[in-house]
């Protein structure tokens, strides 16, 4: 596989070698192709503890994220008007599905790509690469995140496992491609093409509009769930200890009704996602992430102490949205 002349001024010749190393067409043909759309100045892989520390600089050097008082603790700000999920502008690709925003295929790509063509004009393209799922697991799922923004290679680095070394050969992966664009409200749009298991989104930052691996990542685990016969779900799962054997609850829930809260009173399998399979007769499961993402409203030193010790303790955290007093905390 050879890049297009673009994309070889635009990497280090480092990160070119790595991503050479891994020997998969399909990856390097697919930044290939992104780079060209979305016109980055530069383009930086991050595949290494080294390189999560850059985005981390990078998030802050950008204005994206704002150290606070507390040590590794920063804030993030969305626009005013991009401030939930934007469902109204969200479209799943192919025929329609009842309760389901969807577009024709063709039309959506045709709209989705020319909003991202030029949208990184004067920025970097950060590309993660990750394992929703842990090593060796029967049913885990790599994925490639591309974004303008720092702040969302940050936050995904902290919610899920850097996995650069996975992608060797040519094996199949999810993508996810993000830029802020131009930030404008009436321009916003997430496509999630479900065939070919790639999303796009554009003209937004908020988390679950631009976080690829979390809400939008669900829609593809689904689909895939489907066809094979498992489950994947936007559930906690908790682990309580018995006299004598251990018992878990699944808790079903809809955003914003406890699940993280609930899910501390024992042991935290999962929080909000979770992939279930019969495996010789048993339910077996796990959580494709491994860091924390909540709402904070509510959260209180009585009912949620576990909670509050992390939000008021030295760590990495990332709030969003929320009030910053003069003295670099939060309300």
């Amino acid at each position: 596989m050879k890049f297009s002349s673009a994309i070889y001024k635009k990497i280090s010749s480092a990160k070119l070698d790595s991503l050479l190393r891994l020997n998969n067409d399909s990856l390097l043909s697919f930044l290939d192709e992104m780079v060209s759309i979305c016109e980055p100045e530069t383009v930086y892989i991050v595949e290494n503890k080294d390189d999560a520390e850059y985005v981390k600089r990078k998030a802050i050097d950008t204005g994206e994220e704002i150290p606070l008082k507390v040590e590794g603790h920063t804030i993030h700000f969305d626009p005013p008007q991009d401030q939930a999920r934007a469902r109204d502008d969200t479209f799943i690709l192919g025929e329609k599905i009842p309760f389901v925003n969807t577009k024709p295929k063709e039309e959506g790509l045709e709209e989705v790509l020319s909003l991202l063509r030029g949208s990184m004009n004067g920025r970097e393209m950060f590309v993660g690469f990750y394992s929703l799922g842990p090593s060796g697991s029967p049913r885990r799922f790599l994925a490639v995140q591309i974004s303008d923004s720092p702040y969302v290679i940050h936050s995904e680095n902290i919610l899920y496992r850097m996995s650069f070394s996975d992608f060797k050969g040519n094996i199949p992966f999810f993508k996810f491609v993000h830029s802020k664009g131009e930030l404008d409200i009436k321009k916003r749009r997430i496509v999630v093409d479900i065939e070919n298991e790639i999303v796009y989104s554009v003209n937004t930052t908020y988390a679950g509009n631009s976080i690829g691996l979390k809400k939008l990542a669900l829609r593809l685990t689904l689909n895939r769930a489907i066809k094979e016969g498992w489950l994947s779900e936007h559930m906690a799962i908790i682990g309580l200890s018995g006299k004598d054997r251990d018992h878990y609850i699944t808790a079903s829930f809809p955003s914003g009704s406890g699940k993280t809260s609930t899910s501390m009173i024992g042991k935290l399998i999962s929080d909000d996602l979770a992939i279930i399979l019969n495996i010789n007769g048993e339910m077996r499961s796990w959580n494709p992430e491994i860091g924390v993402f909540g709402i904070i409203h509510g959260v209180n030193q009585t009912d949620d102490p576990i909670i509050w010790d992390v939000l008021n303790s030295p760590g990495e955290v990332i709030f969003s949205n929320v009030l910053m007093k003069d003295d670099g905390t939060v309300y």
